[in-house]
């Protein structure tokens, strides 16, 4: 392989492995701010309970986040030093900011939040856990800002050296595609966030353990898990897909795996792209959904590939189209379980119910398969433009860089994020198994602590 699919390849794992920690990062921060407003109204020190706890696992999560995308910032400089010079007067802004927001803000209100509580009072901490949640989501805005850029450039001006330079803060910081794309990634987060703590609670409810914690824990990832499922669907997901249709029309196409262009388009549920072929084998098809879910209309005109120039296509059709499919088909599912969820809790079954607390256990791990998936269609989609119609991947690469020297560190990393995902499969397992530490009550022992 030449030093461009090595370069895409390295990248591609890195920020991959590394967005396994953000994503329950930004999830708990919001999270943890639902479970301290709580407490602080309801003066219940079985939220606060909750909320340190699943602090104590948002500090492993953010300092594994942290290590792991570091080297994302140096392969800027080694493997992508083109496109480095070529955008970096744009994009270079936002990097450093959420370099600021997630190193400094973050940290040092975490500190607070972990160890400054008696000090600080119930509203102090309250404040704490306001700037965390604030830290964490405006790191993520600056991210996506980034993103954004590269998918649909907007606020540059090309300068004398033909390389980018900001002209416009404001075009650049909030253009149409960043507010989607980040609220469609922030309630990814929150969903992930969401299934993470209903399975935590339901384990410890199943084993008979901290069953105040557990039940908070279950009815917090349950509402909130719901919430955010129906918004990824809409409006988020569905705004999200029409921009793709209005400003990437060819990566809409390879994503349904559409060769020729047709009015009242049908949606593909499956089937199985053959690029040879010019063809989607064994469909199963939903008649005109496609046409309306991309323009607003049964009978818009969807264009397909074939009305495209080749090397316009994205690199690889098979990949994106299975990737999109894949978290479509998730994204299903977990809205699926968290109704299912959500109708035992309404009913007051939930804590009684095995096979639901199992299903909840059990289903955390498919909103990390999805997000995966989300960012693969992203990405993929965008190709062969690393900035969309501006700069091509394959000449935003570091030309001194062989592709030996891209293996090599590539394997470096590898066995680095091996021993990492050990010791942070350890460290949280551990905290897991000790489980919150319970606050004294001041009330009788006859008291109720048991709602939820």
């Amino acid at each position: 392989m030449d030093a461009v699919i090595w370069d895409r390849f390295q990248f591609g794992f890195t920020i991959t492995y590394h967005y396994l920690f953000p994503q329950l990062t930004m999830g708990l921060a919001f999270l943890i701010l639902v479970s301290k407003i709580i407490a602080y109204r309801r003066k219940d020190p079985a939220w606060d309970d909750l909320a340190r706890f699943w602090a104590r696992i948002f500090a492993i999560n953010f300092a594994v986040g942290v290590v792991t995308g570091i080297p994302m910032e140096f392969q800027f400089g080694t493997n992508w030093a083109r496109f480095s010079k070529y955008a970096g007067g744009v994009i270079g802004m936002t990097l450093a900011m959420e370099g600021m927001f997630a190193f400094f803000a973050e940290s040092a209100f975490l500190g607070l939040f972990l160890f400054g509580e008696k000090k600080l009072g119930p509203r102090g901490h309250l404040f704490a856990a306001a700037m965390l949640f604030l830290g964490s989501w405006l790191s993520g805005y600056f991210i996506i800002t980034t993103n954004a850029f590269m998918q649909y450039p907007q606020g540059y001006a090309i300068g004398a050296d033909g390389s980018l330079h900001l002209a416009d803060v404001w075009a650049f910081m909030f253009n149409r595609w960043v507010f989607w794309e980040y609220a469609h990634n922030m309630c990814a987060a929150v969903i992930t966030g969401s299934f993470v703590i209903a399975a935590v609670g339901a384990f410890w409810s199943l084993m008979g353990k901290h069953e105040a914690t557990a039940r908070r824990s279950l009815k917090l990832g349950v509402i909130a898990g719901l919430i955010a499922s129906l918004m990824q669907l809409f409006p988020t997901g569905d705004s999200s897909g029409k921009l793709v249709a209005a400003y990437q029309p060819v990566a809409l196409a390879a994503m349904e795996a559409k060769f020729d262009t047709s009015a009242a388009a049908d949606l593909a549920i499956i089937g199985q792209p053959n690029v040879d072929k010019m063809q989607l084998e064994n469909p199963i098809l939903v008649p005109r959904v496609l046409s309306y879910l991309a323009y607003g209309s049964f009978g818009a005109t969807v264009k397909g590939l074939n009305d495209f120039p080749r090397d316009q296509w994205p690199d690889n059709v098979e990949l994106l189209y299975y990737a999109y499919h894949i978290m479509v088909g998730l994204g299903t599912l977990l809205m699926l379980v968290m109704v299912i969820a959500a109708y035992a809790l309404w009913r007051g079954k939930l804590y009684r119910s095995r096979p639901v607390r199992w299903m909840l256990m059990l289903a955390f791990p498919f909103p990390y398969i999805a997000t995966t998936s989300g960012w693969l269609t992203a990405e993929l989609g965008r190709q062969p433009w690393v900035v969309y119609g501006l700069q091509r991947t394959a000449v935003g690469t570091s030309p001194q860089v062989s592709a030996g020297d891209v293996t090599f560190s590539t394997l470096g990393y590898l066995g680095l994020y091996l021993v990492l995902g050990i010791l942070f499969l350890y460290l949280v397992g551990r905290e897991i198994a000790r489980g919150p530490a319970v606050t004294q009550p001041v009330e009788p022992p006859s008291a109720p602590t048991e709602e939820a």
